[in-house]
């Protein structure tokens, strides 16, 4: 009979976890804490106490709070593409709509927190901590690209959509109400633009 063996507990009584798995939860926590509360209260402090750790140990995993907030960009990047990903391939599937795909990223951005992450990071100084998202988009564009990244028409596709999600989370309420439009009308204006092109691409698909 095997034994499993669990992991030891400290002094504390609090569950030893391996380095990764502890930098796992603190992602975890601080990507909890974005959408919950905003960017803002994403601290060392704050994601320690909801994991039940030091704030010497969380220093140790991040370095510092822009350590920690270029970490969780990359995580909340590869996670928000993965997903985007799996829906593009459904969508060239057949199997949801151009609006659909456009809901995911935009959601994604704004109750997701994506876009207050970004602003929040812009406005720290903390600008090197967009480049992995921005590989990340990147990354997705050339793999689900027909020509790779060759794709140019994909990148601008890509680009506009990103810049429309990003741009709605942080001003698209009141621009909306302020030109007497509905809440939803860069999410239609988006949804035209990939409908658009996606009928573009079926038909290079069939000629």
């Amino acid at each position: 009979m095997s034994i499993v063996k669990l992991p030891a507990n400290d002094q504390s009584g609090r569950r030893r976890l391996t380095p990764e798995a502890s930098r796992l939860a603190a992602l975890e926590a601080a990507r909890d804490l974005l959408i919950e509360a905003g960017p803002q209260a994403v601290t060392l402090k704050a994601v320690a106490g909801r994991i039940g750790r030091t704030h010497a140990n969380l220093l140790h995993h991040f370095g510092s709070a822009s350590g920690l907030q270029r970490e969780l960009a990359a995580f909340h990047a590869q996670a928000i593409c993965t997903q985007i990903g799996e829906q593009i391939h459904k969508l060239k599937g057949g199997y949801i709509g151009p609006r659909d795909l456009v809901d995911l990223i935009f959601e994604h951005f704004d109750r997701g927190g994506a876009g207050a992450l970004a602003a929040w990071m812009l406005l720290s100084g903390n600008e090197d901590a967009l480049h992995p998202v921005v590989e990340a988009i990147h990354g997705l564009v050339d793999e689900v690209g027909e020509g790779g990244h060759d794709d140019r028409n994909l990148h601008k596709l890509t680009m506009e959509l990103v810049l429309l999600a990003l741009g709605d989370s942080l001003l698209g309420g009141p621009l909306a109400g302020s030109l007497g439009l509905d809440r939803d009308a860069a999410r239609e204006i988006a949804a035209t633009r990939l409908a658009q092109s996606f009928t573009q691409w079926q038909e290079m698909q069939g000629a």
